[in-house]
């Protein structure tokens, strides 16, 4: 099975060393580094066991359709130059994709892929890195992140060969052109976490989602909710959310998708009736098993998240910006019950 595509993907880098600018920096004469030799290993076994957190595109546990990741065989060995007495043969990338799955949804998936015709990215990699000129050096905030990268010799050793860069930090033109370049066959591909189920697909809602009122009420200062600060919405979709008992009361805590669609119009003028309350939130620590949340079908307006059980708080998150706290009860999370 013969995979196109880029090797290497670029990834937008926020915040650099130099701040939020856009045409580049100054930067000091730099002399280039020496990483040194890399260590060979005496026998490539596979990506799922030596680099099994390759490529990582989404933090998402292992689902039920996929197993659990392996564990590292050993520790990494040292990524470093090619040594001139090996030869090398092949190429493997090791990575990670998110693919649609065959019955809705999308899955993230681990690949091996190898190439043998590399003789330009051996080239490429022999290089030696583009030391900084002296003045205003016009570097982008792109951070190319290469990929999990092995060469492999006649003898099935192996070594993660050092990237030379150029004069910003980054893989030189060339070696970028020999990665894009390889004619890459997929030795291995598998399933190791859900990303989206068919069922929040089908509905519209993601498949995790933080639990905003307990990050707000734990972290934030949100103000109570008042009829006149509370938005006027249109038909809202009904996203509920499961947090693990492990992940309740962190820092964080994101649910699972367990049920949602389009809230029906007889519970929808109640529920959001409820929501404009002028009751102040209960002093409650109390974390939730599962939440809700209201986002409007057209992706405007306000969003909602309410906890349907424990503190049974409510949050509302207005258009610009700034939230509201208030207090729920039985009755609204009886309306928020599966469609």
């Amino acid at each position: 099975m013969r995979s196109g595509g880029t090797a290497l993907a670029a990834a937008l880098l926020g915040m650099g060393l130099c701040g939020l600018v856009l045409s580049g920096c100054a930067g000091p004469v730099n002399t280039p580094n020496d990483p040194g030799p890399a260590e060979i290993v005496e026998k490539w076994t596979s990506c799922a066991e030596v680099a099994p957190q390759a490529g990582v595109v989404l933090p998402v546990p292992p689902g039920p359709d996929g197993p659990a990741a392996p564990t590292p065989s050993g520790i990494e060995p040292k990524i470093g130059r090619i040594d001139p007495a090996f030869v090398p043969v092949a190429a493997v990338l090791c990575g990670r994709e998110v693919r649609p799955r065959a019955g809705g949804g999308r899955e993230q998936v681990a690949t091996e892929r190898r190439a043998d015709e590399i003789g330009a990215l051996v080239a490429a990699l022999r290089l030696s890195d583009q030391g900084r000129g002296r003045g205003e050096i016009a570097c982008s905030l792109e951070m190319l992140v290469p990929p999990w990268l092995a060469l492999l010799d006649d003898r099935g050793r192996w070594l993660r060969p050092y990237l030379p860069t150029d004069v910003c930090g980054k893989p030189r033109p060339e070696v970028r052109a020999a990665l894009d370049g390889l004619r890459l066959t997929t030795v291995d591909s598998r399933t190791v976490g859900l990303v989206e189920s068919s069922a929040a697909e089908t509905v519209g809602c993601e498949q995790r989602w933080s639990d905003m009122v307990w990050v707000e009420t734990s972290f934030g200062r949100p103000g109570r909710v008042v009829p006149a600060t509370s938005p006027k919405a249109g038909p809202p979709r009904l996203c509920v959310y499961e947090v693990p008992p492990s992940e309740r009361g962190g820092g964080k805590p994101a649910g699972d998708f367990v049920y949602g669609g389009p809230l029906p119009p007889e519970r929808q003028a109640t529920a959001l009736r409820a929501l404009a309350t002028t009751r102040p939130a209960a002093d409650c620590a109390s974390p939730a098993s599962r939440f809700a949340v209201l986002r409007s079908l057209d992706g405007g307006g306000p969003e909602w998240y309410v906890e349907l059980d424990a503190c049974r708080r409510f949050l509302v998150v207005a258009p610009p910006g700034g939230t509201q706290l208030g207090q729920g009860d039985a009755a609204l999370a009886a309306l928020l019950g599966p469609v």
